[in-house]
């Protein structure tokens, strides 16, 4: 593995261990496509090997300082870029050579010489590229959380056109014939850009306070949806257990029915002794099974009342029908009205009603699994029963 390769794989391990996720855009990504511009770069102007190493070598490291932050991030990249070196037994020309390099990268600074104008092109070579304006948002979301600076969509062109048409230059021959005119693009499409959106009003403080009153008013849409979906769920899971109760309801009283009708007028024979003990289990669990469908779909009811200081003290779910339904139309509509304007109240109130339907859900499907349960081992003990009756009757 030679001495480039070597750069690489530290910087990526560097990078995975120590750089905070809120680098976006100054990450190894971004390093290896200024490694692959220095290359096209080195090649076309025609520096010789040793140049092209030191120039991948810096190239690998100008950005290895911010694993410690913004301040200084070039001085702190060569201290790194150093000890690397010198770990590798690399010679103090070659190092000073690399650190000055990774120096040249600074933002206002003009470069000295060719490989000074290489790396400066290449750490810019993006300006050029067709998904400019799309990685330019990368470092716009960087600055929002490493460096706490906001834009707005208006004012982030405005800076971007800035710096594009005003704040920057290419260097070198290649990057003028091959990458100027790509660039000279970009910034048509930013003008573009600014002109929509100062027609459409988006500027400054008004733009971002569009922009905030759009996120809330998303947030409350995905509140909204989030109650209605989870209400609508335990609705229909509670029609799901009544629907289960009435089936055990149904099958449990045509299985007494039939019994009535059928087997009990037939008890009185002395030859049907032997189905009386069957016949009870039978209905006994039948019976039992009935009294638990029944629990289970049982409504309890509320007093129905309640009072102002109850909604002043914000105590009434004035969503479930049990708490209003013996107050007068005036008194719900005042107090609906009350709980309206509080959005706390109102959401709490929503919360309650998903909580005390969820706890009527616990109770309606512990009492049907219970109703099932008897049923089932009703139905295997009434069945033994009657064979074990019957050949008792045959013996």
């Amino acid at each position: 593995m030679n001495l480039t390769e070597q750069a690489e794989q530290f910087i990526y391990n560097l990078f995975k261990d120590n750089l905070s996720e809120s680098f976006t855009y100054h990450n190894f990504s971004h390093t290896l496509d200024v490694v692959n511009a220095v290359k096209e770069l080195a090649d076309h102007e025609k520096v010789n090997q040793q140049e092209s190493s030191i120039l991948q070598i810096a190239a690998w490291f100008h950005d290895s300082g911010y694993i410690h932050g913004y301040k200084d991030h070039e001085n702190a990249g060569t201290l790194i870029a150093s000890n690397f070196l010198k770990e590798h037994n690399i010679s103090d020309d070659y190092i000073q050579k690399v650190s000055a390099l990774i120096n040249a990268t600074q933002y206002d600074y003009s470069p000295q010489n060719i490989l000074e104008e290489i790396i400066r092109d290449a750490d810019y070579f993006h300006f050029s590229r067709e998904n400019y304006l799309i990685r330019c948002e990368l470092l716009r979301n960087e600055w929002e959380k490493t460096l706490d600076k906001k834009f707005t969509d208006f004012e982030w062109a405005k800076v971007n056109l800035e710096k594009l048409s005003e704040n920057h230059v290419y260097y070198t021959d290649y990057a003028k014939a091959n990458w100027q005119i790509p660039k000279e693009n970009n910034i048509a499409l930013i003008k573009i850009m600014i002109q929509t959106l100062g027609a459409n009003g988006e500027d400054g403080e008004e733009a971002l306070n569009k922009k905030k009153k759009k996120k809330s008013e998303k947030s409350d849409r995905g509140i909204d949806t989030l109650f209605r979906i989870t209400l609508g769920n335990h609705t229909r899971l509670s029609g799901i257990a009544d629907s289960k109760a009435n089936i055990l309801l149904s099958v449990n009283a045509i299985i007494i029915s039939i019994a009535l009708s059928s087997l009990i007028p037939k008890l009185d024979s002395a030859r049907n002794a032997h189905l009386i003990y069957p016949t009870f289990i039978m209905l006994m669990f039948s019976v039992v099974s009935i009294i638990f469908a029944i629990l289970s779909t049982r409504p309890k009811i509320t007093s129905g009342t309640f009072t102002r200081q109850d909604i002043e003290d914000k105590k009434v779910n004035l969503l479930f029908f049990g708490n209003f339904y013996k107050m007068p139309l005036e008194e719900y509509e005042w107090a609906v009205n009350e709980m309206m304007k509080d959005r706390e109240y109102l959401y709490n109130s929503l919360i309650k009603d998903l909580y005390f339907l969820g706890l009527v859900l616990e109770k309606k499907y512990k009492l049907l699994r219970i109703t099932y349960n008897i049923f089932m081992v009703g139905l295997i003990i009434s069945v033994l029963s009657f064979v074990i009756a019957f050949n008792w009757s045959v013996i």
